[in-house]
């Protein structure tokens, strides 16, 4: 009993430790057809490093297990492997509109201990072709839903031909040192280009 209401505590504990401690980063949201509408009380997020096809040329890609794929065209990593993501903050200076995603630059099965104070390790498992980093679900209340779906609408409207792009929205998040990660809050931009709205919605 005790033992099963340690395990109870420890998600929550981890998560609130995160949320203190970590180090505030940018995810770019995978692009979506049309712009993913939130439907429900809990959402679904992917990102561009969900994709293993993104991570594919980092270096430590080859040091990761791997495993055919079942048309035996290509090699995906071994579904259930623990590993980490290096990533490091853009170089480039801020530019108006949304806050710049930070890049993956290299992959680890260990969790590497020397990074430089521009960088972070992000914890991921493999999946069946993605790479899931706990920060795929979340709740969100109704009010602030539909505001999210009105300007996802907004945008894709007043930007027809970018909806293969890269899709207005990007999330922060707090990661810590041990490559836990928490959802801070989505930023969405809208309008045109001569003329953009952004808003951010905390989580």
């Amino acid at each position: 009993m005790l033992f099963q209401t340690a395990l109870i505590l420890a998600v929550p504990a981890q998560a609130i430790y995160t949320h203190i401690a970590g180090k505030i980063i940018i995810l770019q949201t995978a692009p979506l057809e049309p712009y993913n509408l939130l439907r429900g009380y809990s959402q679904t997020m992917r990102y561009d490093i969900s994709s293993q096809e993104q991570l594919r040329g980092l270096p430590g890609w080859n040091n990761l297990p791997k495993q055919q794929s079942d048309d035996n065209t290509v090699m995906f990593i071994k579904p259930g492997t623990h590993f980490y993501v290096i990533l490091a903050e853009p170089i480039s200076l801020r530019l108006p509109g949304l806050p710049q995603p930070w890049e993956p630059i290299s992959l680890s099965l260990k969790r590497p201990t020397n990074l430089n104070n521009n960088q972070v390790v992000l914890r991921g498992i493999a999946q069946r072709g993605l790479i899931e980093y706990g920060l795929e679900n979340y709740t969100m209340p109704e009010a602030e839903r539909n505001q999210i779906n009105d300007d996802l609408r907004a945008a894709r409207l007043a930007n027809p031909e970018q909806t293969q792009q890269i899709p207005p929205i990007v999330m922060e998040v707090k990661v810590d040192a041990w490559g836990n990660a928490v959802p801070i809050s989505l930023w969405v931009q809208t309008g045109e280009a001569n003329q953009q709205n952004i808003r951010q919605y905390r989580l």
